[in-house]
């Protein structure tokens, strides 16, 4: 993937990287796969406010991605790869042999006329999606189901992938982008290969203004706000803050969230701090 760095010919563009879209072939997206999609401003069924900081935003169509490949034994063509508003990563829109056309979240790497198909004989190859039982040890992959038949639901997100690291019975044991250890049903989807797109995390906004393109209205601070407002507000100056936390007072550094004995539990081998779980 390759970056653009503009040139300062306004403030807003003096410290912006974005990205030069070199994979990406056509801007133009297949219609048959695009829902509406409709924007709440923040608002409930009431028309109340119910989240602070959404508005605006550019209008934007949703892509409709097969998580599933569930067209499975049928070989299809690589058409296009494009451009997605609703993700971080790129999709690759496929025609099978027999006409349909699909969108699928684009590995690093696919190329326009590539061949690709899912199944349980298919080879362990980039775009290829199979049960975790037929990868070899040691492969990347994402798009990783949770339950068999549920569809994709980890490792989606833009220069992400997990490592098949062991099998063990009934279940595939992976080393998730974090550095946890779990484990997930052998037979569940998978597919092989690293992610599209994976310099998003060094693009650089550059003004206030693209945040507003996305539907993200500035954000006020808790330390400028009075007591009866914010736990962090109040004070003289600027002698405020402490702890910092969440307008409820959740504290947003060193307290853990996941819930105690939560059931999949038994399936985490290793936490992402490198400590290990304790049957």
């Amino acid at each position: 993937m390759a970056l653009k760095k503009y040139k300062p010919m306004t403030a807003g563009t003096r410290w912006r990287i974005g990205n030069a879209y070199a994979e990406i072939t056509t801007n133009q997206p297949e219609k048959a796969l695009l829902e509406p999609m409709k924007k709440s401003g923040g608002r409930n069924a009431q028309g109340r406010r119910a989240m602070r900081y959404i508005g605006g935003g550019h209008k934007k169509h949703y892509r409709v991605i097969d998580f599933k490949r569930s067209k499975q034994d049928i070989e299809a063509t690589v058409v296009s790869i494009e451009y997605d508003p609703n993700r971080t990563a790129f999709i690759a829109l496929l025609e099978y042999s027999d006409g349909e056309r699909r969108y699928i979240i684009a590995p690093q790497g696919l190329q326009v006329g590539t061949k690709v198909s899912s199944g349980d004989n298919v080879a362990p190859e980039i775009g290829n999606a199979l049960p975790m039982k037929n990868i070899p040890l040691g492969t990347m992959i994402h798009n990783i189901e949770m339950q068999p038949g549920q569809g994709g639901k980890l490792i989606r997100s833009a220069g992400t992938s997990a490592q098949l690291a062991n099998k063990e019975e009934k279940y595939a044991v992976l080393k998730m982008p974090s550095g946890e250890l779990r484990k997930v049903l052998i037979n569940c989807f998978a597919t092989v290969g690293i992610v599209s797109n994976s310099d998003h995390n060094l693009e650089t906004a550059g003004k206030a203004g693209v945040n507003r393109w996305k539907g993200v209205r500035p954000r006020t601070r808790g330390v400028a706000m009075n007591p009866v407002d914010h736990p962090m507000g109040g004070g003289e100056g600027k002698a405020s803050g402490g702890q910092p936390r969440s307008r409820n007072g959740q504290y947003s550094r060193g307290l853990k969230t996941r819930t105690k004995g939560k059931g999949s539990d038994k399936l985490i081998i290793q936490r992402r701090d490198g400590k290990k779980i304790t049957k």
